[in-house]
């Protein structure tokens, strides 16, 4: 065998992404606040950055922080018995608790900070003037429930855990559903609204027999069947129904989630003067400059090392600040092209707001989409229609009857305003939804329309029917 030792020489094209280049792309991705901690973070690193001091006049400014929320938002959601009926979570894996540690939190404490459903019903054990065995047995089961207030595992289980009768099990339990909020320490759906039952001053009469007997059923929208069963007019079993929907399937989820309250703050703001639409850059950064004493340190000169280490931290400072530049401009024209196309949308309304690709935006400003696509990524504007994310103005186009395009958003809002305007005893199928988009001239099929209507969570027609 005869091996050949050549040397070649070959011309070929590499992306090569220095440091530098990483640098302004992750910085074009970031939102006006992650800018922020980002450039705190150099400074911090880099000597060679400083960050120039305010005077206590300049911090005076209105700072424009809201919840995203969509304009006009609708006030009468559907009804989601999927959701109300939900399975819930199976008995999580837990640590013994040895019955004579009492460990529970003080009423001082409990009353110093916004409570948990946990805390909420300690609390409410300490005020109870339970002591002993039964105490100890009610605080291991308050920490049992889960998010939306139920008792996870049987109480058998607990008892056996536990090393004490089932029956002390099931008296602690009982203690903690007298707690509030109504329905708290269920183990099942159906308990939950018993419990709710039981407290209500004016339940309804027939409200009781639907629960404990026919729950699946109603779940199924199969109101005639219940009704006959039942005995009594569709009309009494509507009034029913209505009656248990103010019944609350997750008694603690309102005191389980995060209570901390969250801003977005805008990264671009857009208003309208005298006639026209002016982009606002809202990134709000500390403004940057070189400290001068490793300027002079560079011109006077040092020992080498010291120069180079002098060098290196100023031309990454420099690139910093011409990243920081590029990545403002860059949102400036992105922005700016996207209002110009959604114009209409700014006047008129989610119905007038116009199909769009990155593509489109990247062709008009000569950049590529993947760098519109970065310039768009976790970044919100701030609008005369209200603050949306600048994803929001991309959506695919459906084809019109006349050949013109609709964007798929503002299809959903034809359809949703369809659904909200419809008869409450005679609901639109996904068939009859599809005949009128197309009177609007919005050609669908069935199958795209019951998509957009899962999308937007609205239940099919069975369960929207309300009677008569």
């Amino acid at each position: 065998m005869v091996m050949n030792f050549e040397l070649k020489i070959e011309q070929s094209q590499k992306l090569i992404m220095t440091m530098e280049l990483q640098q302004a792309i992750a910085l074009l991705q970031l939102s006006a606040m992650e800018l922020n901690d980002y450039i705190q973070e150099e400074v911090m690193n880099n000597p060679v950055l400083e960050i120039e001091e305010k005077e206590e006049n300049d911090f005076e400014t209105e700072k424009t922080e809201q919840n995203h929320q969509p304009a006009n938002p609708s006030e009468n959601d559907p009804f989601e018995w999927d959701e109300y009926f939900n399975d819930f979570e199976p008995f999580p894996d837990r640590e013994k608790k040895v019955l004579n540690n009492n460990t529970s939190p003080s009423p001082d404490y409990l009353a110093s900070h916004e409570k948990s459903l946990q805390e909420h019903l300690s609390f409410q054990l300490t005020m109870s003037m339970v002591s002993g065995q039964k105490y100890l047995i009610a605080e291991y089961l308050i920490g049992n429930l889960d998010s939306n207030g139920y008792l996870q595992g049987e109480i058998e289980e607990h008892a056996r855990f536990l090393g004490v009768d089932a029956s002390a099990v099931a008296e602690a339990l009982e203690l903690i559903q007298t707690f509030e909020p109504c329905g708290v320490g269920a183990r099942t759906l159906k308990e939950c609204l018993l419990l709710q039952l039981r407290e209500h001053k004016k339940p309804h009469p027939s409200a009781r027999t639907i629960i404990e007997s026919h729950l699946p059923a109603l779940a199924r929208g199969r109101y005639r069947e219940i009704a006959h069963k039942l005995g009594i007019s569709m009309k009494e079993l509507q009034d029913a129904v209505d009656f248990i929907r103010t019944l609350n399937p997750k008694p603690g989820a309102y005191l389980s989630g995060s209570r901390d309250i969250r801003y977005i703050v805008p990264d671009v703001i857009v208003e309208k003067v005298e006639g026209e639409y002016v982009v606002i850059i809202n990134d709000n950064i500390p403004h940057l400059f070189i400290n001068p004493y490793y300027q002079n340190l560079l011109r006077c000169g040092c020992e080498e090392s010291v120069n180079s280490f002098i060098k290196k931290r100023l031309e990454s400072a420099l690139w910093l600040l011409r990243s920081i530049e590029q990545r403002r401009m860059t949102l400036y024209k992105v922005t700016e092209q996207i209002i110009k196309i959604q114009e209409p949308f700014l006047e008129k309304g989610i119905h007038f707001l116009k199909p769009l690709t990155l593509k489109d935006v990247a062709d008009k400003i000569g950049m590529h989409e993947s760098t519109v696509s970065r310039a768009t990524s976790n970044k919100y504007v701030q609008t005369p229609r209200g603050l949306y994310p600048l994803k929001f103005f991309f959506s695919s186009s459906v084809g019109g009857v006349k050949g013109e395009e609709y964007s798929a958003l503002s299809i959903k809002a034809y359809l949703k305003r369809l659904v909200e305007e419809e008869k409450p005893d005679s609901p639109y199928s996904d068939r009859q939804l599809k005949e009128l988009l197309e009177i609007q001239g919005i050609q669908l099929s069935r199958r795209t329309v019951t998509k957009y209507r899962k999308e937007l969570g609205i239940p099919a027609s069975s369960q929207r029917r309300r009677l008569q």
